[in-house]
């Protein structure tokens, strides 16, 4: 295939794309609502996936009801992934090699993400990796997040690189909405996600893996 426009810049969004960290929520998520009594269904779960803390609270109270304690799950929820999940080894398959290709290219890339800057350097920092990127942009650093485009235009400018010339990469169906609104060519690299009608509406390629993204890039562009 060949991209709409040249590829100028990439913006990666972090969970579930370069790290490996959203089955270990999944399953941290599960086991402390179990501990407290109550089962969390995966349709629920999904619902979780790629949206702000505060939405995500939101939809756990409409589920559960006013008085339960969606904070206090969240902060048993982190406690057990810090303990059960390896940080050394959550870099995501592809990762390397895709920015040893952007390097050998000189295109600058960023990373666009819904988590805070201490999240960015606890989880990404053991890979190494953190200092590859021209530009991080963690929660706090726009005023709308995802699906919402902020997160992604502020990338851009950061980069200093029209939208429309960015290469979005994204697992998760909010992202996606995000870097389309954004204006940005995007693949979705599914995760725990699947890839909706409107998911390959919005996308210009699904990629299995963030190899495929590389090779899909080695492929040519159009000018």
């Amino acid at each position: 295939m060949t991209f709409p426009r040249t590829i100028h810049a990439v913006v990666f969004d972090m969970d579930g794309l370069l790290i490996d960290t959203e089955a270990g929520f999944r399953d941290a998520l599960l086991a402390a609502a179990a501990d407290r009594g109550h089962e969390l269904p995966l349709s629920l779960f999904n619902q979780l996936l790629g949206v702000p803390n505060a939405e995500s609270v939101g939809t756990l109270l409409a589920h559960y009801g006013a008085d339960f304690d969606a904070e206090g799950l969240y902060a048993a929820c982190w406690t057990r992934f810090h303990e059960t999940v390896d940080l050394e080894n959550l870099l995501k398959t592809g990762v390397t090699e895709l920015l040893d290709h952007l390097d050998d290219r000189s295109i600058p890339r960023a990373i666009a993400t819904s988590s805070p800057r201490d999240s960015v350097d606890r989880h990404l920092g053991p890979s190494g990796i953190v200092g590859r990127f021209d530009a991080i942009v963690t929660k706090g650093d726009y005023i709308r997040s995802k699906p919402a485009a902020d997160p992604y235009l502020v990338a851009a400018k950061r980069l200093g690189v029209d939208p429309a010339d960015c290469l979005a990469l994204e697992d998760s169906h909010n992202g996606v909405r995000a870097a389309h609104a954004a204006g940005m060519m995007t693949i979705m690299v599914p995760d725990l996600l699947e890839p909706t009608d409107e998911m390959h509406a919005m996308c210009v390629h699904i990629a299995p893996t963030l190899h495929d993204v590389r090779a899909l890039i080695l492929a040519g562009q159009a000018g």
